[in-house]
């Protein structure tokens, strides 16, 4: 693809199967600044793109203005090293993700994916491949996808990253690590009990992760039940014998009990790991 090539309103008209007059609002909506060839408007290819994403931005759902919010905050956070072929916008209601593959930011749970890959458009542009629909359900990205937008999304938004886990399980309802996580963040949100039914869904999809057990007995031990806290402190421990927080844990709640001899067992094989 000619990337100095200019396209006109005719040729983005064709490439997207719109009507010219609404290629002319949308260039408006994405603040465009087109240049002029031949004695009329082009538009580079780059902005062929952003007329296309524009497009499926609309068809999800999000207003006029939103839209135009939306391209104003990329344009001041995009760089030239990060052109618009690499970015795939999420939308959902008044609200979108930019994602480029290694952070997402803007962020929000992504119900619709608006997905384009440069040469399909460049085929487009030049007659030789048929449109294909830009908005997609949330299982158009992969489980692994879907955790990996959750983890980068916790430390600056954790309700987004909760989102992002509920997509990963619609898309792989066994997948561990997303039950893990969005446990996680349900118990730190004080959502004990849907915490406790997704900790329960990791050590069943992995039962030899250590964490899911560990985890499990933590949130039992806030819901006042001791006894099958303790369970799930062994079974930490025989997953993985060098869980000092497991050994801690469970020797205070040995020692609560008047079991001093295990407690001091779990208590000093704690301490010798924490100096570890």
């Amino acid at each position: 693809m000619d990337a100095t090539r200019q396209y006109t309103t005719r040729d983005a008209a064709r490439t997207l199967q719109v009507s010219e007059s609404r290629i002319r609002t949308w260039a408006r909506l994405g603040g465009l600044s087109t240049k002029a060839g031949a004695g009329e408007t082009g538009f580079t290819f780059q902005q062929l793109l952003l007329l296309r994403t524009t497009k499926g931005l609309l068809e999800a759902g999000i207003s006029p203005r939103r839209v135009r919010r939306v391209w104003t905050s990329l344009r001041r956070q995009l760089s030239d090293e990060l052109p618009l072929s690499s970015v795939r916008i999420l939308a959902d209601g008044d609200r979108a993700i930019a994602w480029d593959g290694k952070a997402p930011w803007q962020p929000d749970s992504g119900q619709f994916l608006l997905d384009f890959e440069a040469g399909e458009v460049a085929r487009q542009a030049e007659g030789t491949s048929p449109i294909r629909p830009e908005a997609r359900g949330p299982t158009a990205l992969s489980a692994d996808h879907w955790f990996q937008i959750g983890c980068d999304l916790e430390e600056s938004s954790p309700r987004d990253a909760r989102q992002a886990y509920r997509h990963a399980l619609q898309a792989d309802p066994n997948h561990a690590d997303a039950h893990l996580n969005l446990g996680k963040l349900e118990h730190d949100a004080g959502e004990l009990l849907s915490a406790e039914a997704h900790y329960r869904e990791a050590a069943r999809c992995h039962p030899e992760d250590a964490t899911c057990w560990f985890n499990l007995g933590v949130l039992l031990e806030d819901r006042g039940h001791a006894e099958e806290a303790m369970e799930c402190y062994r079974q930490a421990i025989a997953r993985d014998a060098n869980a000092a927080d497991a050994h801690y844990n469970l020797g205070l709640l040995l020692e609560a009990r008047g079991r001093r001899d295990d407690a001091m067992r779990h208590l000093m094989a704690a301490r010798r790991l924490y100096r570890i």
